[in-house]
C-alpha cells in the first residue's frame, strides 16, 4: 500500500471514514478520516497548478536566456536590461505565490485542520 493512499474508498470514490481500532495510533485514525483526505485534496488543488505555473515561468526565463541572449541584453531603462527584469520578476513571483498560498490556506485549509485537531484532542477519533 502506498504511503499516501487511503486504506479504502466509499461508494462515491472518496475515502471512507473507518472506525478507530483499539490499537490504532492517532496518526492512523486521522489518516483514515474524511477530513484528512479533504485537506490533502484541497492542498493538491492549489499546489499542483501553482508549481506547474512557476516551473513553466522559470524555464521560460532560462530558455530565453540561453537561446535569445540578445533579447535579454536589451536595455529597458539605462543600465537595466530585460534579463535583469526577468530575474527580479522571478523573486517577485515567488513571494506572490507564497502570499497567495498563505491567504488561500487560511480560508480553505485552516478551518478543516482546526476541526480535525479538535476532534483528535477530544478523543473522537
Amino acid at each position: 500500500m502506498a504511503l499516501f493512499q487511503p486504506a479504502s474508498k466509499g461508494a462515491s470514490g472518496t475515502p471512507a471514514a473507518q472506525p478507530a481500532r483499539s490499537g490504532a495510533s492517532g496518526y492512523e485514525t486521522v489518516r483514515a478520516s474524511r477530513d484528512f483526505w479533504t485537506i490533502r485534496r484541497r492542498f493538491e488543488s492549489f499546489i499542483v497548478p501553482a508549481c506547474a505555473t512557476f516551473l513553466v515561468w522559470y524555464f521560460l526565463f532560462v530558455i530565453i536566456a540561453v537561446f535569445a541572449p540578445g533579447f535579454m541584453r536589451l536595455d529597458v531603462f539605462e543600465d537595466v536590461n530585460v534579463g535583469l527584469c526577468f530575474g527580479v520578476l522571478q523573486f517577485a513571483s515567488t513571494f506572490a505565490i507564497a502570499l497567495a498560498y498563505r491567504r488561500w490556506a487560511q480560508r480553505r485549509l485552516d478551518p478543516l485542520s482546526e476541526r480535525l485537531r479538535q476532534r483528535l484532542e477530544a478523543g473522537r477519533y
